[in-house]
C-alpha cells in the first residue's frame, strides 16, 4: 500500500500527541464540503439502482452523458490499467502515486518525466500519456485547448490521453470532461472525484468519463453496486447544489490566495484552489516542525515539498500563521 495524506492516526501516535489535538492540513480537501442533510431510510435498506437520478446530475454538472459512478476515482484508477492494450504510458512526474502504481501493476510502462511539459510527454512518442490537472502535488495546471490538442495527437498513433481531474471543480473552464469519449475527443478518458472540492471523501464516490465501450467494460469487472445507495443519495444532491458549488468557488478563490501569501516568504509557492506546493531543501524539517505543534502537512521526498490544505476556521489560520512564525530555516 501506497502512503497517503490524512494519516492522522499515525501522526497522533508517532508524534504523541492526541488525535483531537491536531489540524489535518495533509489533504487537500475541502475543509467547508457541501452539508450533507438527513438521509431517507430508504437508501440504506434497499439496494442501489442505476438511474436513480445519479447519472442524470452527473451527467448535467460534467456537461457528458458519458460517464460512469464508481467508488471514488481510485476506483477506476485501479481498474482502468487492466482494460487497455498494455503498452508504454507517460507520466509527467511528480504525480500522484496511485497512477504509475497501477499502470506497473497491470503490466504496462510507464517513463516517468520529472518536470515534463505536455510537449516533452507527447514527444517520448509513447502511444499514452496519462497527467492530472491541476497536478497533485505540484499545482501545475494545464489550459483546455492545450489538452485537447495533445489527445488530437494521440488519437493520430492510436493512443490515449487519460486526464485525473480530481482536484479541478473550481477551475470548469480548463476542465475537458465534457469531451471525453465522444465525438470530438473520442480517445480521451477523464477521472473526476467527489471528495476534494464537494469534500466527501468518506462517500467514495467518482465518476469515469470517456467511450461507451470502455465504461461498459468496466461494469464488468466492478460489478453491480460499486456505490452505496447512501453515497449516490449524497452525490446526487450535491451535484444538484448549484448555489452551494457558487459560493465555494468563490470561498475557495479567496481561502487559496490567503494561503498562499502565507506562506511565501518561505519560497516559489504553487496555489491551486485546494491546496498550495512549496518546493524546499528544508522539506523534511518543515515537516516536522509543524508535526511537532500538531499540524500535520504532506511531505513529498522525490521532490522534495510540502503540500499544504487550507484550513476550515479563522482559529486554524491562526494556529497555521503563529507556527509558521517561529519557523526559522537553517
Amino acid at each position: 500500500m501506497l502512503e497517503h495524506g490524512g494519516r492522522l492516526r499515525l501522526a497522533a501516535a508517532h508524534w504523541n500527541i492526541p488525535l483531537a489535538d491536531w489540524l489535518d492540513l495533509s489533504t487537500g480537501i475541502n475543509p467547508q464540503g457541501w452539508p450533507v442533510p438527513p438521509l431517507p431510510a430508504s437508501c440504506w435498506q434497499r439496494l442501489p439502482e442505476d438511474n436513480d437520478g445519479l447519472e442524470a446530475a452527473a451527467a448535467a454538472y460534467y456537461g457528458n452523458t458519458h460517464l460512469l459512478p464508481v467508488a471514488g476515482s481510485q476506483a477506476a484508477i485501479q481498474c482502468l490499467p487492466t482494460l487497455l492494450p498494455r503498452a508504454a504510458v507517460a507520466m509527467p512526474a511528480p504525480l500522484y502515486a496511485e497512477h504509475p502504481h497501477a499502470w506497473e501493476r497491470a503490466g504496462h510502462k510507464v517513463r516517468r518525466l520529472p518536470g515534463a511539459t505536455l510537449a516533452r510527454a507527447l514527444a517520448a512518442m509513447t502511444p499514452n500519456v496519462l497527467l492530472c490537472n491541476p497536478n497533485n502535488p505540484t499545482g501545475r495546471a494545464y489550459a483546455r485547448d492545450e489538452l485537447l490538442d495533445a489527445a488530437a495527437q494521440l488519437k493520430k498513433r492510436g493512443g490515449t490521453l487519460i486526464v485525473d481531474e480530481a482536484f479541478a471543480d473550481a477551475d470548469a473552464e480548463n476542465c475537458v470532461a465534457p469531451v471525453a469519449g465522444t465525438k470530438e475527443a473520442p480517445n480521451l478518458i477523464v477521472l473526476r472525484s467527489l471528495g476534494k472540492f464537494f469534500g466527501l471523501a468518506g462517500a467514495r464516490v467518482g465518476f469515469v468519463l470517456g467511450r461507451r465501450e470502455l465504461l461498459a467494460q468496466m461494469v464488468e469487472v466492478l460489478g453491480p453496486w460499486s456505490v452505496s445507495g447512501p453515497s449516490r443519495a449524497v452525490a446526487q444532491a450535491a451535484l444538484a447544489d448549484h448555489d452551494w458549488q457558487a459560493a465555494a468557488r468563490l470561498r475557495l478563490a479567496a481561502d487559496s490566495e490567503r494561503l498562499r501569501a502565507l506562506l511565501a516568504p518561505l519560497g516559489d509557492v504553487h496555489a491551486t484552489a485546494l491546496f498550495c506546493w512549496l518546493p524546499t531543501a528544508d522539506a523534511q524539517r518543515l515537516h516536522d516542525f509543524l508535526a511537532a505543534r500538531g499540524i500535520l502537512v504532506r511531505l513529498f521526498a522525490d521532490e522534495p515539498g510540502i503540500r499544504v490544505g487550507l484550513p476550515g476556521c479563522e482559529a486554524e489560520w491562526q494556529r497555521l500563521a503563529a507556527a509558521l512564525n517561529e519557523w526559522s530555516p537553517p
